[in-house]
């Protein structure tokens, strides 16, 4: 552990057992294809076989008789969708295109596209009468790939949309570019114009899956009273309460939502897919109905991660990159909403740039609408940027950790959208990874690379809400809203523990459903440990005052000469008058009623975070196979609250982007059908492909949080596209800059080469 600098807690920084770890490795957590209900039925949904195709009539009578059926739905059962962007918890989504996601209506635009759902008295009986309803289509040409969705004769997806430009208003004739955002300062032309040298290079990477086990699933039961109770597994529940409301023009205090143990999602599991459709078939069917995705559904009509086309141009003078212009293109899918904004604002964010023109482009293509995915953006952008960074470090023979040091980010640098960062360790985790004892290694034999790059990622600060309260027994409950995917159960625990005094194992963390806590936003934007332990550190506060409070009357003393330390309350007079906190909660009932304590945030002072990782590979020159042979990730944290989920978040992080970096891929024929649907052919990385991660924790407190926490969770999967693509380049002399790096493409462009 590198460059701590926050003071020594007595929870924080140790390393306890989960508070759900015992139900999840006997078998006994509850996920969401475990709900069982009294009566329950299941449903299942067709979907279409062409990527693009005019829905021009839908026929379910033959389904509808099958026996067992109970009820079917189309996109005719839902409420007219208004054609308005809102914010549901998710950023800006439009309604009509949320519902045309969930069903379709006029139009499929994804092979995968759900068009109708049958509900049954078992799956089976669902899934036949599914195959017996009759869609008639007029298929149409689709377009896959981004750059030749931007073309002016592409076939368009919606004819009606135009490009947005910054500001919101819409320009040109109809275009599958949803918008255009440009980040421009200082004076590019003339750093070129006075560099040493410019580099100007193309980049494209592949949309990939997130990688989570589970499946999507909902279970919904429309009551009697019009109410709607909803159990799913999801990264958000009031984000599924808020936008079901929508799509079915629902009150929200008519749905409650109750979020089970997630099985993964990294991203994917925010939107919702099979939530209305489910509410639909319940209302209809007078039953609860299940519905549970096949992996092939999950991999045909669920969001991957945007694929993307970069052109950059950098320019260096000395030992200072002096300008920068890019131009990005996402695959936002069938509707917009790509992260192509995120990642023209990260990618140069490791950096103190200040001439750089940026254009970012949202483009619609014949493929599932994409979701984030960890660092959504950041990864492909930092895929270009730390090529290019590299190329010219190597070009000019100056070590590449050595030039980004001498560029690095720091307190007081400006973002390209204009943020002004505080207190940042950027430049700590150069320095960590400068004086490892990897990097300082010598990597020997033929065939080998090292390579480096560095990454960053925002975090968000967003709403949370919790409420903790003290038990006779000196315990606490704390109740959350936030889904638990990572270990916060633990970090909020640990957080309202330190500023209660108590241990961890005092306090008890539940995650609540929607109905039972204040509204919380998404577990997701690597937010939680930070933005509900801002409301986690509010409602300790409130405790600890409720409980001097409640002493001085015990005591019989005025509250002004009690202190709330160590666990009790303690006179500054009379050393002799001390009560513990478990003393004072025993006695709630004879000092005023139940003690309890509530945090709600609109979280402010978000700190960024910076990662640098160095990696080794051999290459083996017969087959193109690549082995790694040595992975350290260095990574500011701020404080490591419990240092083994840090340590656990990052090595996951590095895994997915080697994966990323090495094979990964969707891969589509002609026709936009996904050939590699299943995990059989989707190829991620396993335990034998990886070495043990090592993992330097740089702790830079945020100066935002008490405790100085920054989120972790998504800087890990940004630097290892390109740390792996910069040390295959060095094994092989040749610069790879199409992901993935697969051994077919290896043999293919090295023996072109020869």
């Amino acid at each position: 552990m590198a460059a701590t600098e926050h003071p020594s807690y007595k929870v924080i920084g140790t390393r306890p057992v989960r508070p759900d770890g015992v139900e999840k490795v006997t078998g006994k957590a509850q996920y969401g294809a475990d709900v069982r209900l009294p009566g329950m039925i299941h449903g299942k949904i067709l979907r279409s076989p062409h990527a693009h195709a005019r829905v021009l009539s839908i026929d379910t009578s033959e389904a509808e008789k099958v026996p067992g059926v109970m009820a079917v739905v189309t996109r005719a059962d839902f409420p007219v969708a208004e054609d308005v962007v809102q914010d549901l918890g998710e950023g800006a989504v439009s309604v009509k295109e949320l519902s045309d996601n969930v069903l379709a209506s006029d139009k499929v635009l994804y092979r995968g596209h759900a068009v109708a759902a049958v509900a049954a008295t078992s799956p089976h009986i669902a899934e036949e009468a599914a195959g017996r309803i009759r869609v008639e289509y007029a298929v149409l040409p689709p377009v896959l790939a981004v750059r030749d969705a931007m073309r002016e004769d592409a076939p368009l997806l919606d004819e009606q949309r135009v490009t947005k430009e910054m500001g919101g208003q819409g320009s040109g004739r109809p275009s599958n570019v949803a918008s255009h955002l440009r980040f421009a300062g200082g004076d590019v032309e003339a750093a070129f114009a006075a560099a040493d040298e410019v580099v100007e290079r193309e980049f494209t990477t592949k949309m990939v899956h997130q990688g989570y086990i589970e499946p999507q699933n909902s279970t919904a039961s429309w009551n009697a009273d019009g109410t709607l109770t909803i159990w799913t597994s999801t990264q958000g529940a009031f984000v599924v309460r808020s936008q079901v409301a929508e799509v079915l023009r629902l009150p929200v205090s008519q749905i409650r939502v109750i979020p089970m143990e997630i099985g993964g999602g990294f991203g994917g599991k925010i939107p919702i897919y099979l939530d209305p459709v489910a509410a639909l078939l319940s209302k209809k069917s007078g039953r609860p109905v299940k519905i549970v995705m096949s992996r092939t559904d999950v991999f045909e009509a669920t969001g991957p991660t945007s694929g993307s086309y970069i052109r950059m141009k950098m320019a260096r003078k000395d030992d200072r990159i002096t300008a920068v212009q890019a131009t990005l293109a996402y695959e936002a899918g069938a509707y917009p909403g790509s992260a192509v904004g995120a990642g023209a604002m990260t990618m140069l964010s490791p950096y103190n740039i200040e001439n750089f023109v940026i254009d970012a482009y949202d483009v619609c293509v014949n493929k599932p609408k994409t979701s984030a995915y960890r660092a959504p953006g950041a990864p492909a952008a930092a895929f270009a940027t730390e090529q290019m960074i590299d190329e010219l470090a190597k070009n000019a023979k100056l070590d590449p950790l050595e030039l980004r040091l001498k560029n690095s980010a720091h307190e007081g640098t400006r973002m390209v959208n204009g943020a002004v960062f505080p207190r940042i360790g950027a430049e700590e985790t150069v320095r960590a990874a400068l004086t490892s004892p990897h990097y300082r290694s010598p990597i020997e034999g033929p065939n080998r690379g090292r390579g480096v790059a560095s990454g960053f990622w925002f975090n968000a600060g967003l709403q949370s809400s919790v409420v903790a309260s003290a038990n006779s027994d000196g315990t606490v409950n704390l109740i959350e809203g936030s889904t638990d995917i990572g270990g916060t159960r633990a970090s909020l625990a640990m957080q309202l523990a330190e500023t209660l005094g108590l241990p961890f194992e005092a306090v008890r963390p539940t995650v609540a459903d929607t109905d039972s806590i204040s509204y919380n936003d998404v577990t997701g934007g690597s937010r939680v440990t930070f933005a509900s332990g801002l409301a986690v550190y509010e409602a300790g506060q409130e405790l600890r005052k409720e409980m001097v409070r409640r002493a001085a009357k015990l005591l019989g003393v005025d509250e002004a000469e009690l202190v709330y330390e160590d666990g009790g309350v303690q006179s500054t007079r009379d050393a002799t008058k001390r009560l513990r906190f478990s003393e004072i909660a025993a006695k709630a009932g004879q000092t005023g009623g139940p003690i309890a304590g509530k945090g709600a945030v609109q979280a402010r002072g978000v700190g960024a975070a910076f990662g640098t990782h160095v990696v080794d590979v051999e290459v083996d020159p017969e087959t193109g196979k690549v082995q790694i042979l040595r992975y350290t990730a260095v990574q500011d944290v701020g404080t490591a609250v419990h240092p083994s989920y840090v340590e656990g978040q990052i090595q996951g992080g590095v895994a997915q982007g080697v994966g990323w970096a090495l094979n990964e891929e969707y891969y589509y024929d002609e026709s936009g059908r996904l050939l590699n649907a299943s995990y059989l052919d989707y190829r991620m990385p396993t335990a034998l492909d990886l070495p043990l991660i090592e993992t330097v924790l740089v702790e830079v407190p945020n100066p935002g949080h008490p405790y100085g926490v920054r989120g972790v969770g998504e800087v890990p999967i940004v630097p290892p596209l390109a740390a792996v693509a910069n040390a295959i380049a060095e094994a092989t002399g040749h610069r790879f800059r199409d992901l993935p790096i697969s051994p077919r493409r290896i043999m293919e462009e090295t023996q072109g080469l020869a």
